[in-house]
């Protein structure tokens, strides 16, 4: 969510096209949600009594964070798609912070609630909501920038926001009515969503004018074949509701979707951001380096192949029910995260005389 946060700062200035309402808020939000995170995370595997506590820090964190980016829609003079999926991804966020500081009160044993139903209206709103429509969003913006596609419609993606909101709210209805068949309709509308969501990134991929296959091409490539394999899982869980298979999809989505496009677009913001500071005042007075001279390609094509094998094997280890598939999986992918970590301090620090 740090990360989500810092690149929605950077973004909504340039998807709204104004600028922020206060954005010094975010040297608030930022401190506020780590040590709201650190003491929910405490609270979860020792002390259960420290999740109202950072819950309720957390909750401070998201509320500055939803208050600033309201008050900053409230400029925008002229609507768009963007800023219609921005709106509504910020309006689920809002309704799933209320359930989660809910459950963090169930969770402690503060008040009397069933964790299951509110747990599961949570994680549809702030996973699938927020999570979901944001990247649903701005990859319509980030993708044709990257990949220089142009001239295609917009319809699959209009459709698919539509179609997922309303399965959300299906699914929050199901949580607390108990009706198995809005839950499932819920679920079919998502994955209905969620496959038009990805023929429209084929139809961007189609349309592109650069070839280049570098590290943001492959991770992307790579989140949405894990895209595609969740959606065929969850066809499949429908008729089949065993636990391994809706854990697998769940982990595929989050570690192998989100995660992965998330990585791609840190390996081109980070140069852009660097870049910008530290470089451009120099552009045509000096010889600098480009962008592409900040990425650190050996690196990072280390990280990209040790953390797709660990999404790869933790994947099976679920589905298969096997720990030792399972563990090896785990270790690829703590190698992955250390490349990670070594490749954007690297990007970060990057310096040169000019």
């Amino acid at each position: 969510m740090i990360i989500i946060f810092g690149a929605m700062a950077q973004l909504v200035p340039v998807v709204l096209e104004v600028g922020h309402f206060a954005v010094d808020l975010y040297y608030i939000i930022y401190p506020l949600l780590f040590i709201g995170a650190i003491l929910m995370a405490m609270g979860f595997v020792y002390y259960p009594s420290l999740l109202p506590f950072g819950g309720t820090i957390a909750f401070v964190s998201f509320s500055i964070f939803l208050f600033e980016t309201f008050l900053t829609i409230l400029k925008v003079k002229k609507i768009n798609f963007v800023i219609v999926s921005v709106l509504l991804a910020n309006i689920f966020l809002s309704f799933g912070l209320i359930i989660g500081i809910i459950l963090a009160l169930g969770y402690s044993g503060t008040i009397d609630i069933n964790i299951y139903q509110f747990l599961k209206a949570h994680i549809y709103l702030v996973l699938v909501g927020y999570v979901g429509i944001t990247i649903m969003g701005m990859s319509l913006i980030l993708l044709p920038m990257f990949w220089l596609s142009h001239g295609f419609s917009w319809k699959y993606i209009k459709s698919s926001l539509t179609i997922l909101s309303v399965g959300i709210l299906f699914v929050v209805f199901s949580s607390f009515s108990n009706i198995i068949f809005f839950e499932y309709l819920g679920y079919s509308f998502t994955l209905i969503a969620l496959f038009l969501y990805f023929y429209q990134v084929f139809i961007i991929y189609k349309t592109r004018v650069r070839l280049e296959n570098d590290i943001y091409f492959k991770n992307i490539i790579f989140s949405f074949l894990f895209l595609l394999i969740s959606l065929i899982l969850g066809i499949i869980y429908l008729f089949y509701p065993r636990e391994n298979i809706f854990l697998t999809l769940s982990w595929i989505l989050i570690g192998g979707f989100i995660t992965f496009i998330i990585i791609g677009h840190l390996y081109k913001i980070i140069p852009f951001l660097i870049w910008y500071e530290r470089f451009s005042p120099y552009v045509g007075k000096k010889k600098i380096p480009m962008l592409v001279d900040i990425v650190p390609k050996k690196s990072a094509n280390m990280q990209f192949i040790f953390s797709s094998i660990g999404v790869i094997f933790v994947s099976l280890g679920i589905l298969n029910i096997n720990e030792t598939i399972y563990k090896s999986g785990l270790s690829f992918l703590s190698i992955g995260a250390i490349f990670l970590l070594k490749d954007i301090l690297y990007m970060i620090r990057f310096k040169e005389d000019v």
